[in-house]
C-alpha cells in the first residue's frame, strides 16, 4: 500500500465522519420529538442505542485514522530503505487503540454528551411524573417555574444557547454580541457560581430543549 493510496484512503475516512456526524444530529432531533409527544420510553431507549452505536462508530473511525497518520509520519520520519507493510503498521496501532477502549470515551464526544444533556433536559421538562395522567399538570407547573427570560436582553429567549461550563442559558446574538464585543465576559445569570470562568464562543451550545418548551408554551 503506497501514501497515496493511505491520504485517498484517510480522505474517504474523514467524508465517512461527516455522515456519522450527520446522523447523530438526526438521532438527536428525533430523541427530543419522541419525549416532546410523549412516545412509549422503549422508543426513547431505542435512540439513546442507536446514539450509542453512533458514538461508538466515531471512536473506532478516529482511531482509524489515528494510526495511519501516525504510521505515516512515523515512517517519513525514519525514512527506512525499504518501505515496510503500511497497512500492517497502521493495523498494529489501530487494535492497540482499540485495546484500550472503555466507556469513559464517550465523555469526549461532544455530539454524544450533547444528546445526552438535552435528553435529560426534555426528560424533565416534559416526563416530570410517571403517569399521562399527571403530565400535562406537571408541565404547566415546571413551565410556569421556568424562567425563559435571557439575563442579558431581559427577553423571551427565541434562540437560546447553553454555557457548558455553568449550564445557564442566553439568547445567542446577545451573547455572542457581548463576547465579540467586550472579550472577557463573565456569565450574566445572577448567582452563578463560576463567577472565575470567562465565556468562550466554544462553550456555547444549541439548547434545543428550551427553544422547544419556549416555543410550544408560545403556541
Amino acid at each position: 500500500i503506497s501514501f497515496n493510496a493511505i491520504d485517498s484512503a484517510l480522505s474517504s475516512l474523514k467524508n465517512c465522519q461527516s455522515y456519522i456526524n450527520s446522523g447523530m444530529d438526526v438521532a438527536t432531533q428525533v430523541a427530543l420529538d419522541l419525549v416532546q409527544s410523549f412516545n412509549d420510553e422503549e422508543d426513547v431507549n431505542n435512540m439513546e442505542k442507536v446514539m450509542l452505536e453512533y458514538a461508538t462508530m466515531d471512536r473506532e473511525l478516529n482511531h482509524y485514522i489515528k494510526a495511519f497518520e501516525e504510521t505515516i509520519n512515523q515512517v517519513k520520519r525514519e525514512k527506512p530503505e525499504n518501505l515496510p507493510d503500511l497497512e500492517n503498521l497502521a493495523q498494529e496501532k489501530f487494535l492497540e487503540m482499540e485495546s484500550m477502549n472503555s466507556d469513559s470515551d464517550f465523555q469526549r464526544n461532544e455530539k454524544y454528551m450533547y444528546f445526552q444533556d438535552q435528553l435529560k433536559e426534555m426528560k424533565k421538562q416534559y416526563l416530570g411524573n410517571n403517569t399521562i395522567e399527571q403530565i400535562d399538570e406537571d408541565i404547566a407547573v415546571t413551565r410556569s417555574q421556568m424562567n425563559f427570560i435571557c439575563p442579558i436582553t431581559q427577553m423571551t429567549m427565541k434562540r437560546p444557547v447553553r454555557n457548558k461550563i455553568c449550564g445557564h442559558s442566553y439568547e445567542k446574538d446577545a451573547i455572542l454580541g457581548m463576547i465579540q464585543k467586550k472579550k472577557i465576559v463573565r456569565c450574566p445569570q445572577v448567582g452563578c457560581r463560576h463567577v472565575d470562568v470567562y465565556i468562550k464562543e466554544s462553550d456555547l451550545v444549541p439548547d434545543e430543549a428550551l427553544k422547544r418548551v419556549i416555543d410550544s408554551q408560545n403556541k
